[in-house]
């Protein structure tokens, strides 16, 4: 073994090291068979080895959330109040989409109380308001966006009408005008 494999190997082994290939299988097998164990055969070690970075399923998952939300594209500062709110509901939607089941993790993370609150802090930030209104927008899209990732899967299965690029397509337009309607009915400053 070379010193660049060595270095692959001890990465790996890393707590970022196990997210990546946590968000690897994902994509390969999703959230129901994404086990501790089969985690830890595809890098290579015991199961226990994984406890010593996390110490539950749910805290690895926690993790799983937080780099999927942080995957979030930017808004510019220069977008009108509204117009940056939207962009950014739009960009975090996106995120939980670029993963299979990424909705799902984050959802199931968020109602535990687990992973960072990064989501909702870029909402609140963006809003210019408290928690509560971005606490609103942000379940709003989590629910959202768990919808359509199911559809999603049923599609790809052929238990659902329309093709995946349809089912996105679709939905957007549903995803803008919600935003809009929950953003018209927050009072300024709220």
């Amino acid at each position: 073994m070379d010193l660049r494999d060595t270095r692959r190997v001890t990465e790996r082994h890393t707590r970022d090291g196990i997210v990546d290939t946590a968000l690897a299988l994902l994509e390969e097998t999703g959230l129901p068979d994404l086990s501790m164990r089969r985690l830890a055969a595809a890098l290579g070690v015991q199961p226990s080895a994984l406890y010593w970075h996390f110490e539950n399923k749910q805290s690895l998952l926690a993790d799983v959330a937080d780099r999927i939300v942080a995957a979030a594209a930017d808004v510019p500062d220069a977008s009108s109040g509204d117009a940056r709110v939207t962009g950014l509901a739009f960009a975090l939607r996106d995120a939980l989409f670029s993963h299979r089941d990424g909705a799902e993790i984050v959802l199931s993370t968020q109602a535990l109380g687990l992973g960072s609150d990064a989501a909702r802090a870029r909402l609140a930030a963006a809003l210019g308001a408290d928690g509560s209104a971005a606490t609103v927008l942000l379940q709003f899209i989590l629910g959202h966006a768990s919808l359509v990732q199911q559809r999603i899967q049923a599609a790809r299965f052929g238990a659902y009408p329309q093709g995946e690029a349809e089912v996105v397509a679709q939905t957007s337009a549903d995803f803008a005008a919600g935003v809009r309607m929950i953003l018209a009915g927050i009072p300024a400053g709220s």
